[in-house]
């Protein structure tokens, strides 16, 4: 019985400003990565090199930042990096960057404990209210870690979790503060010009230690991710989101490379306690060393310091555990991990498992790391999930811009993203330098990801409620045979297709499956969804009628709100085979290569995948197959044999600027065992030509049906050349079939580079 009542939505209350959600990126920003990294850069790198170190990661941070706000004016709502990934590559590439977000969160949560405790510890101690504590200096510090982290571990269960308009207030303080130690510095230095000599030599260790240095304070500039987590509540997202992410890039930029050269400046070579250059005395105290100066640079320098300290590490600590313990609920939720993560405590609605598993990272990270190894863990992390970040950006603008409304274009795609990833790439290699054990610690946790989620995760997960409802689905024959989906839309031209569907089911003994997708715009609510059926049963019930006879059949009608991403969530529920679908011809936008739902199917598809155009109304005696190597000539081969058989046809097999003069029909077939390729029906031919495109093309004329198979080039290469195939396939005019034989398992990183 269908429910008419009333369906009430509800939605999180749009409160937070331009203002409050800036002030929220800069309250990430803005903490161990400046209060710790000064010293251990100036240590690194020296005076010059703690200069371009945070001028330089300011650059590129705006690389990244122009990325999230792109994605973020196009995608408003909570979710960051596992949102845009979803959308980018699907749910196992999702999966890892929820994993390396909860990941990132939760050491950075770590940094800011250990920040805390260091900065604290070194005020009270210096005031001699320690003096009674039996621990040496480190320990105290690790014990006042932990306890700071138990305890916003505490408020986090309890629920009071910082909100955007009271936690802007504080990030304002912390941030006008640091701004007024830049300032001092410049006054100080213009009214006494001897201490800019504390910055000769510019680079006295070598420029090679830059890249050490950025890597391992980059984790200072993530907060554009929680940024992004802000959507549903952010007033007008569409354009507030970007401006915030350039925004908090901007001012962090200036605001690091003012404090860093005040903390240069600070000290006056040859005062009391300074013994050799002045960088190398504030480098001798590496992670304390921004405090050692600034106590000098200002009367209750100490004092003002370790409040901001305490501010700014106190919020962002809160902040990074609430952030790291969303990421796994949601994962828990989605049952990409177990669904106990998702559990929420009945007294305090708050998800206590997953907070639980934040807290022992956070904890443990904090207690048993040297500060250096959880800052370098930190970057890390962050540099690998903005890497993925950026490849997301190119992959939804060259394969999804139709379907999305973007308030925000960043200039000079796809170079940007690209100058982003290399550099990211070299900074995250480079961190070896800093800690090997950072470069141990994240590619065992990435890799432990991905094994959850092949083992686990992928069998698991469900599909959300935007993704895919099934309206009408008849219940599966029974049994493990060859299993075809056919993927029916357009009534007028589904005879053409199923004539051809007809040949290849009868070769494979196939039970077949009708699937029509029922596109829903967004504005559309869920329960209206059965208004656009009347077409797509009309062409199931045509392509019944031919099939139902000789064939095991069952049909389904969907719902969905993209048709590529509907269809290969059926593929995936029904353990498909093969997926046979139709193709109008030519993309409608010159961004897609064959089309948006071509173009998703023929990358992601887990089967076979067999793409007709007009290829019902012919009888074909003469079927052109280009061969160019590898599983998609194969199957491309495979299925112009069952095409042959069935119109006692001839195939040719065609070579243009092949070495292989060796190559015969029956070698080819013995070189394919896997594949019924029928050797007495193949012809080869071999061409050369400087044109191989045209050459194919032309050789189609005397053809009456083009078998193609579809290559699939890496990401980044998609966006500077088109493919052989592709472009045939866009040109020729005759009946054509463009097949994608099934990968296996193969590494989804590979397929991006």
């Amino acid at each position: 019985m269908k429910d008419d009542s009333p369906q009430i939505a509800s939605e999180l209350s749009r409160e937070l400003s331009l203002f409050h959600i800036t002030m929220m990126g800069l309250g990430m920003m803005i903490g161990a990565g400046v209060f710790l990294g000064i010293g251990n850069s100036i240590h690194e790198a020296g005076p010059g090199g703690v200069l371009l170190t945070f001028s330089l990661n300011g650059v590129i941070a705006i690389f990244t930042a122009l990325s999230y706000a792109e994605l973020s004016s196009a995608i408003p709502r909570a979710g960051g990096a596992y949102n845009f990934a979803r959308l980018a590559f699907g749910r196992g590439p999702s999966f890892i960057a929820g994993w390396m977000e909860w990941f990132a969160s939760s050491v950075a949560g770590s940094l800011y404990a250990v920040t805390f405790a260091i900065y604290t510890v070194r005020y009270f101690k210096g005031l001699g209210f320690l003096d009674w504590v039996p621990f040496d200096t480190y320990t105290t510090e690790k014990c006042t870690a932990f306890l700071i982290a138990v305890f916003f571990l505490y408020i986090n269960y309890r629920g009071a979790s910082e909100t955007g308009k009271i936690g802007a207030f504080f990030t304002l303080g912390q941030t006008l503060f640091l701004v007024f130690i830049g300032l001092i510095g410049i006054v100080v230095a213009i009214t006494d010009p001897s201490r800019l000599q504390n910055i000769n030599p510019f680079m006295p260790l070598g420029w090679t230690k830059l890249l050490v240095t950025m890597g391992f304070t980059y984790v200072a500039f993530e907060g554009f991710e929680v940024i992004a987590q802000a959507g549903d509540e952010a007033i007008d997202p569409k354009r507030n989101l970007p401006k915030a992410m350039i925004l908090s890039v901007v001012i962090v930029t200036f605001t690091y490379v003012a404090v860093a050269f005040a903390s240069l400046v600070a000290v006056k070579a040859g005062s009391a306690g300074v013994e050799g250059p002045v960088w190398q005395w504030i480098g001798g105290f590496k992670e304390r060393g921004f405090g050692e100066a600034v106590s000098r640079l200002m009367p209750y320098g100490n004092a003002f310091l370790t409040l901001a300290v305490i501010f700014a590490s106190v919020s962002a600590l809160n902040a990074t555990i609430f952030s790291a313990t969303r990421a796994s609920y949601a994962l828990g939720r989605d049952r990409l991990l177990p669904g106990f993560f998702a559990k929420i405590a009945r007294v305090r609605k708050t998800p206590w498992v997953a907070l639980l598993g934040t807290g022992v990272i956070v904890t443990a990270v904090a207690v048993l790391l040297p500060t250096k190894d959880v800052a370098s863990s930190a970057s890390i992390m962050f540099l690998f999930l903005f890497f993925l970040v950026n490849l997301s950006v190119i992959k939804i603008r060259v394969n999804m811009s139709d379907e999305l409304s973007y308030s925000f274009i960043m200039p000079l795609f796809p170079w940007l993203p690209i100058i982003a990833i290399i550099c990211q790439a070299v900074l995250a290699v480079w961190l070896v330098h800093m800690s090997l054990i950072a470069w141990i610690v994240a590619p065992l946790w990435i890799f432990g990801g991905v094994a959850i989620y092949v083992f686990y995760g992928k069998s698991h997960a469900i599909s959300t409620e935007e993704e895919i409802q099934v309206l009408e689905e008849e219940t599966e024959t029974e049994g493990d045979g060859y299993k075809i989906l056919v993927a029916v839309a357009n009534p007028n031209n589904t005879l053409d297709m199923i004539r051809a569907t007809y040949d290849i089911s009868e070769a494979k003994k196939a039970n077949i499956k009708l699937l029509h997708m029922v596109p829903v715009p967004d504005a559309i609510p869920l329960s209206d969804a059965e208004k656009y059926m009347s077409e797509g049963k009309e062409a199931i019930v045509e392509a019944m009628l031919y099939l139902i006879m000789k064939f095991p059949l069952t049909t389904t009608i969907r719902y969905c709100r993209n048709v590529a991403r509907g269809i290969l969530s059926a593929v995936r529920e029904s353990r498909t085979k093969m997926l046979i679908m139709g193709w109008h011809g030519r993309p409608r936008r010159h961004s897609y290569i064959l089309g948006s739902t071509v173009d998703y199917i023929i990358e992601r598809a887990p089967c076979n995948v067999v793409i007709l155009k007009d290829c019902g109304k012919c009888q074909f005696k003469r079927i052109l197959v280009p061969v160019a190597g590898g599983p998609n000539s194969a199957f491309a081969l495979e299925i112009s044999t069952i095409l042959a058989e069935k119109h006692d046809s001839r195939i040719t097999a065609l070579f243009v600027n092949d070495s292989r003069e060796k190559t015969d029909s029956e070698s080819l077939s013995k070189l394919y065992p896997e594949r019924n390729i029928s050797s007495d029906r193949i012809d080869i031919k071999r061409i050369q030509s400087h044109d191989v495109v045209q050459a194919i093309l032309d050789e189609t004329n005397e053809h009456d049906l083009v078998i193609l198979g579809a290559t699939l080039d890496p990401l980044l290469r998609q966006v500077t050349r088109e493919s052989v195939a592709h472009a045939v396939a866009k040109k020729c005019s005759k009946p054509m079939i463009l097949v994608k034989a099934s990968g296996g398992i193969r590494s989804w990183i590979s397929r991006w580079l």
